[in-house]
């Protein structure tokens, strides 16, 4: 075996390496942690909601022990919160007129005729031959009142020393020698600075030792002695160590012994409001001798009278203290009343479930349920209820607490309806969780308290919230009475919608009452079709109320309705046709949004020929909003152009002249495919559009974009005619639309460097809608492909066997076995690769 010739290594040109380990070591230190990663990967629920889903921790109602207020008490606390934020408002609109005031220039500060040296003018009322009257509260001898003006006050000798240019303010605005932290030694005139740490400083037991933080507010920290280093007593000494009777002495120190100083080591004092609950020494000492020393753990651990525990955090140790280390087990229940035996045993249960092992977690759920009748809603609700409320709750330990309470409402039944509305404070926030399985448990639990509770008291329960100054209550409220009215019937909760929706006493109620006719079209869908006219009849007076918020919401419900009962039910919109239309000529911005959003939901329930009117009626204000910079109405228009290019009686030569000129002068530029939501509406309404007005006349208008500079852009114009291609085919397609289609794509795939599929996709989908058209192209794509099989990157290579891979049976089908050959031929060449993808490829 004959040796490898010697290759000299190819010259290497880059930085040096310390000066790369340099950056390298930068980077790390000034890298910021990703704020939004870090909210995602957090196992607390808090941790990654939003300020707005935080809000429930800011209600006051429904917490504490003990059952629900009185109707009326709540009644009453809604008006004196009301009353609360009006005169909140009103304060704030004072300050705002304050400030504004302030703001104005001020007067002119010319003065007056008389005061200028060697005037003699007389005054306007004695001049000769003047009989015009003076100014109310002039002097008697004609002279005019004069305006006070700010130089007309005599300034006194004493002042004169405190101007702004006098000697003394001079003199204390003089820059002082700031002190450096590097002198070694003070300047001249100073005194050297007394320390001003805390650590510098012996203070007594308890010392109160006061700072300032760099926002310039003034903190206080009491420091105490640290246990850790306190000194031992001789009586602890003789509990320790042997003593005489045991025939050992204390040996006395020598006698030119002297004791070090003592130091004492001070820690801060934690504030005592700080944790989930207040607690005794001596509870938390039980906890902290229950978890071995130590308030909280991540293993398995056992613990006396509870069993195995998997974890146990800090929160958990101070709240079930009670059950917890010495005292806390069940031989120690003999002492105490029957309401603490249940106390205990429940708090037992609930440590089991929640952060016990699997096997215990089954028992303990088992007994919980089998026991809550016996147990009582007043107990268990006081000490679930608060758990689910903690800060620190993780996902999995929020699952078990709902998961209990479900299964003890099922038990409990009726005996539960003095805790209903503290059971929604807690349940509501769960209907707008961004996990959706989190949502699903939220309307299992109103369901099955709605059923156990009655329609009676669900609606005398969250009747007072329907009109509650935070808008976040009336939101959860609102979709609470959606999942009630799924449970219970719509034509149960009829009567009372409509009297909410139709109150004089306040806008907010009319508003909560028409959100909750949107979030049952939302949750129930096509089941909305029995009681469709009766639930548009209840929101109609909606569109024409004097609140804005109030016609907007009344236009969202009416397309959450439309669109629930698509394709049927427009003889129940015939009420709120004339509101709309005249709606969208004379509102601007959100509120002629969710017009038109409402609008394009019902056009398409609409028989073809009023259809094709209303869209030629409507056309010319979407095409008016073509240019807004609001991102929120662009998605609208898009979709509302998408619903009418797809009704039945739109002619496409009408879509041709009218609508795809400024379409595509407004919405194909390169700033749409850089944002991934506008980037898909534009694609879906594209198509939507070319299925209307043919293949040809879209792929025509974006073709030449396939080599634009933007990659982005180029992305998005491949994918909109794969799409188009692919659902419509392309025999429509001329010659010289083909020459230009097949040179776009050959271009598109080769300068292509993002890693994902859109463009073999789009490449593969074109060939083989052309079929027999494309064989004279075929020598010129594969040449293309077998420079491609050869390059030195493996990533084109890899993109060129799957490009083989789609065309062969094209090449194939059009007789072109030689150009097929040589593919052959270089794809087995390259079975020595030595990457594996390409390999694999």
């Amino acid at each position: 075996m004959s040796e490898e010739p010697y290759r000299p290594a190819l010259p290497n040109y880059s930085a040096p390496q310390e000066l790369l380990d340099e950056h390298a070591e930068m980077a790390e230190e000034e890298a910021e942690p990703d704020a939004f990663e870090d909210k995602a990967r957090s196992k607390q629920v808090a941790a990654r909601q939003s300020d707005y889903q935080l809000r429930r921790f800011q209600r006051a109602d429904g917490r504490g022990e003990g059952e629900d207020e009185s109707y009326a008490d709540r009644m009453r606390l809604a008006e004196l919160q009301r009353e609360e934020e009006k005169v909140r408002r009103h304060k704030e609109q004072l300050e705002k007129d304050k400030v504004r005031d302030d703001d104005q220039p001020m007067d002119d500060k010319t003065p007056p005729r008389k005061t200028i040296a060697g005037d003699d003018t007389p005054p306007r009322g004695i001049t000769a031959g003047d009989d015009t009257p003076p100014r109310a509260g002039a002097e008697d001898d004609g002279t005019p009142p004069t305006k006070r003006r700010k130089w007309d006050v005599e300034v006194k000798e004493e002042d004169k020393d405190n101007k702004e240019w006098s000697d003394k303010a001079l003199t204390e605005a003089a820059p002082t020698k700031k002190r450096s932290r590097w002198d070694q030694t003070p300047a001249e005139g100073e005194e050297e600075p007394k320390a001003k740490s805390r650590w510098d400083q012996t203070p007594a037991n308890g010392t109160l030792i006061t700072g300032q933080m760099p926002d310039g507010k003034a903190t206080s920290v009491t420091m105490v002695d640290d246990p850790r280093y306190k000194a031992i007593t001789d009586d602890e000494l003789n509990t320790l160590l042997p003593g005489t009777g045991e025939g050992f002495s204390i040996v006395p120190p020598p006698a030119d012994y002297v004791p070090a100083p003592a130091v004492r080591k001070m820690v801060a004092a934690q504030p005592a409001d700080i944790g989930f609950m207040g607690q005794t020494e001596g509870d938390a000492q039980k906890a902290v001798q229950a978890a071995g020393g130590l308030m909280s753990f991540a293993e398995q651990t056992e613990i006396e009278g509870i069993g195995a525990l998997q974890f146990l955090k800090k929160e958990d140790s101070e709240y079930f203290a009670k059950v917890l280390g010495e005292g806390g087990g069940e031989e120690d229940d003999a002492g105490f009343s029957m309401e603490e035996l249940k106390e205990r045993k429940i708090m037992r249960l609930l440590l089991k479930i929640k952060n016990g092992t699997p096997p215990i977690r089954k028992t303990a759920l088992r007994q919980i349920t089998d026991r809550a009748r016996e147990f009582g809603a007043g107990p268990l609700f006081d000490k679930i209820l608060p758990l689910l409320m903690e800060r620190t709750l993780e996902d999995q330990e929020r699952h078990l607490l709902v998961k209990v309470i479900d299964r003890v409402l099922y038990k409990l039944d009726d005996l539960v309806r003095p805790y209903t509305h503290k059971i929604l404070v807690v349940i509501e926030p769960l209907l707008i969780d961004e996990d959706y399985y989190a949502r699903v448990e939220g309307r299992e639990i109103i369901s099955n308290l709605a059923k156990a509770a009655g329609l009676a008291h669900m609606i005398s329960t969250m009747r007072p919230d329907i009109d509650h100054v935070d808008e976040y209550v009336r939101n959860t409220t609102a979709r609470a009475f959606s999942v009630v009215a799924s449970a219970l019937g719509i034509p149960a909760l009829l009567p009372f919608l409509r009297a909410v929706c139709r109150s004089k006493k306040s806008w907010q109620a009319r508003h909560t009452g028409i959100r909750i006719i949107q979030q049952i079209a939302v949750m129930v869908g096509c089941a909305v079709l029995p009681h469709l006219r009766n639930l548009v009849d209840a929101i109609a007076d909606g569109l024409q109320d004097e609140q804005q918020k109030v016609r907007t919401m009344t236009a969202l419900s009416l397309a959450a309705l439309a669109e629930a009962a698509a394709p049927y039910g427009i003889e129940s919109f015939d009420n709120v046709l004339k509101p709309l239309w005249l709606g969208i000529r004379q509102h601007r911005g959100k509120t002629l949004a969710a017009f038109l959003k409402a609008i394009g939901f019902i056009i398409p329930l609409m028989d073809p020929e009023y259809a094709g009117y209303y869209v030629r009626e409507c056309m010319p204000i979407l095409i008016r909003e073509f240019g807004t910079s609001d991102e929120e109405m662009r998605r609208i228009v898009l979709q509302v152009i998408k619903q009418c290019a797809g009704t039945e009686g739109v002619v496409p030569n009408y879509i041709r002249e009218e609508v795809l000129p400024e379409f595509f002068r407004a919405f194909w530029v390169r700033r749409m495919a850089l944002d991934r939501r506008n980037y898909r509406h534009v694609v879906e309404t594209t198509v939507e559009l070319a299925q209307k007005a043919g293949v040809s006349e879209i792929v025509s208008r974006v073709c030449n974009d396939l080599k634009d500079e933007s990659e982005p852009f180029r992305k998005m114009v491949m994918e909109t005619i794969t799409k188009v291609i692919s659902m419509t085919g392309a025999a429509d397609i001329d010659e010289r639309l083909e020459v230009l289609l097949i040179d776009g794509i050959i271009f598109a795939f080769q300068e292509q460097t993002l890693e994902d599929n859109v463009m073999l996709e789009g490449f593969g989908t074109v060939v083989n809608a052309l079929g027999g058209r494309v064989k004279p192209y075929l020598p010129q794509i594969v040449s293309m492909i077998l420079w491609r099989l050869t390059n030195k990157s493996a990533r084109v290579r890899m993109l060129a066997a799957d490009l083989t891979t789609r065309l062969a049976p094209i090449i194939k089908s059009n007789g072109e076995d030689q150009l097929l050959s040589k593919l052959g031929v270089v794809i087995f060449e390259q079975l020595g690769e030595e990457y594996p993808d390409a390999l694999g490829r």
